[in-house]
């Protein structure tokens, strides 16, 4: 690796004006970027890794009380005193950035291939023409599926990975001697994920890029940099070769970041977190193998709590101007068990008929044909009294816990108004009572009952959302991707919290995920999905260690497995 800095940071402050006062969100953060290497920066959210990034490329909002003092030295230049015109040449030529969430940087309304060719026209001087066949030739470089016919498509006709194969493709247009990657995987599939690492790692061999890799993933970031930097309420906590720091990490919050993700080789009675490590009270307890076993010998013995026998969905499209519809079968004649008190693992690449299979159970988008059995009773086709009362017995935490919330309504409304809708207890006070204990149950406090869904974190918004699914005392919760919006550290507080709430209330969970070592962790049985159809069902454990079927292989092998 060439030892000579591209790009210089030098106490680096960046505050945010508020109410209360100057917020700082960067507290003089120093490093290098040298030339033709990958950087990685990780730590949780708010940290101030984006902050750093959109500071280095001038995206900070100029007239909303942020406050940027230090350097940031680029060609000898410091970008901090760059005029907008100056920034503008830079951005996308020489300093490009690919965002964490494509769907909302690319433009609705224009089509893939003359976004990237908005781009190149902006910064060369090359012809419509030559602009139009250099796009295909990125495509083709990003290893889009048909070029062509993907330049005419739009934002949405087109999957997640390959979206943010089109940011890429965006990004590298002009060739820039520097490419920061801010979250670039996190939506994504881990087979998706571990082609776009290795797509970035190609990149950057053949244009010679420097790049900073942006993420709260550890185990990815161990297998792309070369060094990396990890970040803590708007510090630098510790730096080094990616080796060296996550193989023998000096501080306490490093070894926390990577203690707290769930174990592939071993079985954690509890996940490790933040606090932990830094009161030095570290859980270490494992499930042995034999408790496992007993475990499931009781669980197994009773009759199911859920059938699902030959479920099918099937969605057509709008008849054509010809009046042909096409038929999509999302969930393909599927079968299988939920047993009380069990955890059932759903994994499977976006698409494969995870979420839907879990509405047609919830009967939120019922099923096409086959039969739902609910406590050996036929529940396939009930009246809407019935299903309000099935409703009560099986709940869902979904995936985004802010978009899952009232933003009108205190989060003590939120948690009192299913509670309402069933009839439960006899009065608002007794309601108030009940909803007080829940929110301090999953770690939140009786104050909290007067806020709004607005003040909180993402961590603590998902524990109201869990509030709220247990407060009607459901017996079945389908966990829709529930952990994979959130931090590591975070994800193993609310991973904990499910098994204690389990352990506590007899709950039965559908945990459906694609990130394969958390599904690992809270699973006893798993079913792997591909295509509407059940791949592969049996023991978590077992099918980890010893997968039958191709498709279970390589999700698996697809695991990052760089700490």
């Amino acid at each position: 690796m060439q030892q000579s800095p591209i790009l210089i940071i030098k106490n680096l402050h960046v505050a945010f004006k508020t109410e209360s006062g100057l917020n700082e969100v960067l507290c003089g953060i120093s490093y290098n970027l040298y030339s033709d290497e990958i950087l990685g920066i990780v730590g949780e959210s708010g940290s101030g890794k984006s902050v750093a990034s959109l500071a280095i490329m001038g995206l900070l909002p100029l007239k909303s009380g942020v406050t940027t003092l230090g350097e940031v030295m680029f060609n000898a230049e410091n970008l901090i005193d760059c005029s907008q015109k100056q920034l503008e040449s830079i951005r996308g030529k020489k300093i490009a950035m690919i965002f964490q969430e494509p769907m909302s940087a690319l433009n609705p309304s224009i089509c893939c291939g003359k976004q990237v060719q908005e781009i190149l026209l902006q910064h060369t001087n090359i012809t419509t023409k030559e602009a139009n066949k250099e796009v295909v030739r990125l495509f083709n470089a990003v290893k889009l599926p048909e070029p062509k016919k993907t330049y005419k498509k739009y934002p949405h006709e087109i999957s997640g990975g390959q979206l943010q194969r089109v940011m890429i493709a965006m990004a590298i247009a002009c060739k820039p001697e520097i490419l920061i990657a801010d979250e670039p995987t996190t939506a994504l599939d881990v087979t998706v994920q571990k082609e776009i690492i290795a797509l970035l790692k190609t990149l950057q061999k053949e244009f010679k890029m420097s790049v900073i890799f942006i993420s709260h993933d550890l185990a990815l970031v161990s297998e792309i940099a070369d060094r990396v930097l990890v970040m803590y309420k708007g510090a630098i906590v510790e730096k080094g070769d990616t080796k060296s720091v996550f193989k023998n990490p000096q501080k306490e919050y490093t070894k926390a970041l990577i203690g707290a993700r769930p174990r592939l080789k071993s079985r954690l009675k509890k996940l490790p977190t933040i606090s932990d490590f830094l009161s030095g009270i570290i859980p270490k307890a494992l499930i042995t193998k034999t408790a496992r076993k007993e475990k499931h010998k009781n669980i197994y013995s009773s009759a199911p709590l859920l059938e699902v026998i030959n479920l099918e969905k099937t969605y057509y499209s709008k008849a054509s101007f010809f009046g042909i519809k096409t038929a999509l079968k999302a969930v393909d004649n599927v079968s299988f068990k939920v047993y009380s008190g069990e955890t059932l693992g759903l994994v499977g690449e976006s698409g494969c008929g995870k979420s839907t299979l879990g509405k047609a159970i919830l009967q939120l988008d019922k099923a096409t044909a086959g039969t739902l059995k609910y406590k050996g009773d036929d529940v396939t086709n009930l009246s809407k009294k019935a299903l309000r009362t099935l409703r009560k017995e099986i709940q869902i935490i979904f995936q985004d816990p802010y978009a899952s919330l009232n933003p009108r309504l205190t989060v003590g409304m939120a948690i009192m108004e299913p509670m309402k809708v069933h009839g439960l207890f006899s009065s608002d006070n007794e309601r108030k009572a009940r909803t007080i204990e829940i929110l301090e149950k999953v770690g939140l406090e009786a104050a909290h009952f007067d806020r709004y869904p607005h003040e909180f974190s993402g961590g603590q918004r998902q524990r109201i959302g869990i509030a709220r699914t247990i407060a009607v005392q459901p017996q079945l919760i389908i966990c829709d991707e529930s952990v994979s919006a959130l931090d590591i550290s975070v994800q193993a507080q609310v991973l904990n919290l499910l098994n204690t709430l389990k352990e506590d209330y007899g709950f039965t969970y559908i945990f459906i995920s694609h990130d394969l070592s958390v599904v690992k962790f809270m699973s006893d049985q798993l079913m792997v999905m591909n295509k509407g159809k059940i791949e592969e069902i049996g023991e978590a454990d077992s099918i980890y260690e010893s997968p039958q079927k191709e498709y279970t292989k390589t999700l698996i092998e697809a695991i990052p497995k760089g700490l």
